[in-house]
Parts: C-alpha cells; structure tokens; sequence
C-alpha cells in the first residue's frame, strides 16, 4: 500500500542533527531491526511519538526534539488490524513480543524475522499498533527499511525556517 501522510518523531537534542539518518536504530537495534540495520521510526500522532520516546516508563519526561515529517512511501505493509495481520501472515503476539529480552539471551525476537521476510517480498516499511507502555488503540507508527528524498520512499523533515542544528557542534 502507498502511505502519504504525516508523522512525528521526539529526538534526543544530542542527536536531533539527522533526523532522518536511522543511525540510533542501526546503532541500538530496535523492535523491526538489528544492530546494524538502519530503520526509521515514526509515529502516526504526536502524542504517540512522545509515548515512543519515553516508553511511557516515567511521570517526567527528559528534552526531546519534536520533528514533523511528510512521508510519502510505496511498499508499506499494513499490520494495525487482525484482517491485515493475516494477509501478511504475522501475528499480533510476534509483533507485540518483548523483543529486547529475547535479542539479549541470544535469540532473534520474532519481530526482526517479520520484518527480514517482508524485506525480502519487497516491502519498504509497515504500519503497526505502538506498543509502547501507556499506548491506546489509536496509537501507531510507520516504521521504514527504504527511504530517502525522493519517490518512492520519500520522507522529508520539516523545518522551514532552519531552526534543526546541522552538527553535534550547533548546541554548543
């Protein structure tokens, strides 16, 4: 399916200078990625992103950087409903896993096998349910393997007046 929309995203302000890099993902490894494998994670609202950003795990939150994005992207799986789900052959509870705690015994958490088979069938990225703690039925996000400044995986920051900082240095 093609997803044309906005998505928002809460940076941490040390790294808010690449906002569309994917290097924390490919450095830190995520629910839809290895270490070393770059994703982009997007949320669909902007209460979503600072779920995201949080994990919900804290009353108080530390600074983020909160980025708008116009994403316009071919190729994109649908997972947020059961019918969907179904198509693409993925379960909710393989999505939903505690993907973190099965990577550090040892294991590949459901999630990166999901998201490797449907990269192999072409897909540039999915939809899903947030599963971020304090997340509500509402709550979902575009995770992306492809992207870039143009179509068919376009994803642009926005920022017209120049305010992001263009290096680690800019904070400074």
């Amino acid at each position: 399916m093609r997803f044309a929309g906005t998505c928002y995203r809460a940076h941490d302000p040390r790294w808010s200078f690449k906002p569309i890099s994917g290097d924390g993902a490919a450095v830190h490894g995520g629910r839809f990625n290895p270490s070393g494998e770059s994703a982009l994670y997007l949320a669909l609202s902007l209460t979503g992103a600072v779920r995201e950003a949080n994990q919900g795990l804290a009353r108080k939150i530390d600074p983020y950087v909160l980025c708008t994005y116009d994403v316009d992207c071919e190729d994109i799986a649908d997972l947020r409903n059961e019918s969907e789900r179904t198509t693409h052959r993925v379960k909710c509870a393989e999505l939903a896993g505690g993907w973190l705690l099965i990577a550090q015994g040892g294991a590949t958490p459901p999630s990166w096998l999901i998201a490797k088979r449907l990269k192999s069938e072409g897909f540039a990225g999915i939809l899903v349910p947030s599963f971020a703690n304090g997340a509500t039925t509402e709550d979902c996000n575009l995770v992306l393997w492809e992207w870039g400044a143009n179509l068919p995986h376009k994803v642009t920051v926005y920022d017209p007046s120049g305010r992001l900082p263009k290096n680690q240095l800019s904070w400074d």
